[in-house]
């Protein structure tokens, strides 16, 4: 047996052990059937999102649904109706939480082309994934920085600190080109994807680099990182769901990591998440495909003057406006209105005045996102 880590939760945890895990029995049967499971979902959903014609219609809802939730698990509220309403490229109405779940979405994209263009992971891509969420122009917590994790609540409990990062620039640094130098080798590391994306995400959590929003830095690197070991084409897997629904359980397992070394409860728990998420998306994913059909086939026949393009475009997202519309074969706005309107005739859109522009709800596509 190896000798027990020195832990206290009110201390810098410096001496947060490198990757890969040094402890015994990271991997176990029970893990390798839940590995199974995920693996299988994951490999579904795969397979049915490139189905879909347009992957734009399914990437932007999905991945607009993550950001909302992974901000709920930060307690960032926003309504759905809000932060439709902001997407509807009216910029001018955009007020405080609507424009964090916003900013989640734009690193998210950002993380997804840094990583395309690098396709491995870098520093660089997580302080940027960090400053766009944050609009911050800084980086690695500077060494005077300190930083303490506290309970949230009202009782008795709450406000004690149930963890401490590591304190230093020089130890977060070297912690953190560990984790990266492991997410990125799968020769000297070779775990499989979804057991390295569950160690990768606890380590990333226990170093805590950032000054704040580390929570949903994280969850945008699981996402990045199933795209970079290629479970996923798009980012479309919505695990901040699963994380809201048993936030409890994801707090007192990251936690058992830190203080007893024990994985099995994590791996267990994060590959639960994604088994879940998988299979649920599969089923959003079908039921956005079946409402967009039914649309497409209502319009072909009471308007045929309006183009298939123009139906997966009032699909993309909730809220359109005409100049949404405009392309190389709707160069005028009154076309794009007329269309709209059109289309509100046969109940498929609402028209909302935000400010001083009229923008265009799906409504049924709205109710469908809203049941996420």
């Amino acid at each position: 047996m190896s000798t027990p880590i020195p832990y206290d939760r009110t201390q810098p945890y410096n001496q947060l052990p490198l990757l890969p895990p040094p402890d015994a029995n990271v991997i176990t049967v029970e893990i390798l059937h839940a590995l199974n499971k995920a693996n299988k979902a994951l490999a579904e959903l795969k397979g049915l999102a490139k189905k879909i014609p347009n992957q734009s219609m399914l990437v932007n809802t999905i991945a607009l649904r993550e950001a909302k939730a992974s901000t709920e698990i930060e307690n960032i509220f926003t309504t759905d109706d809000e932060l439709y309403k902001a997407l509807s490229g009216n910029d001018i109405n955009l007020k405080g939480n609507a424009k964090k779940v916003l900013r989640y979405r734009e690193a998210l994209w950002i993380g997804f082309k840094m990583l395309k263009e690098k396709e491995k992971f870098t520093p660089e891509i997580m302080i940027k994934l960090y400053q766009t969420i944050q609009q911050m122009n800084d980086g690695i917590r500077p060494s005077q920085t300190e930083t303490v994790i506290k309970k949230r609540g009202s009782d008795s409990l709450g406000g004690s600190i149930v963890y401490t990062p590591p304190r230093g620039e020089k130890v977060i640094k070297q912690k953190l080109d560990n984790l990266i130098d492991y997410m990125n080798d799968d020769k000297n590391y070779a775990y499989d994807p979804l057991i390295k994306l569950a160690i990768s995400h606890y380590q990333f959590e226990a170093i805590h680099p950032f000054r704040d929003g580390n929570g949903r830095t994280g969850r945008i690197l699981n996402i990045l990182l199933m795209i970079q070991k290629q479970l996923l084409d798009v980012p479309i897997l919505y695990l901040s769901a699963y994380i809201i629904n048993n936030k409890d359980d994801y707090y007192k397992y990251l936690n058992k990591v830190s203080s007893l070394r024990n994985w099995k409860d994590w791996i267990l728990y994060m590959l639960k998440a994604v088994e879940e998420t998988a299979i649920y998306t599969i089923n959003k994913i079908n039921e956005i495909d079946r409402l967009f059909q039914i649309t497409l086939e209502l319009v072909s026949k009471k308007l045929p003057q309006i183009r298939k393009e123009v139906v997966e475009k009032i699909f993309e997202q909730p809220y359109t406006s005409p100049k949404k519309l405009l392309d190389k074969n709707i160069k005028s706005i009154n076309t794009a209105k007329k269309y709209l309107e059109q289309l509100t005739k046969l109940k498929i859109m609402l028209p909302q005045k935000i400010g001083k522009e009229i923008v265009y709800l799906n409504v049924d596509l709205f109710n469908l996102l809203s049941e996420i």
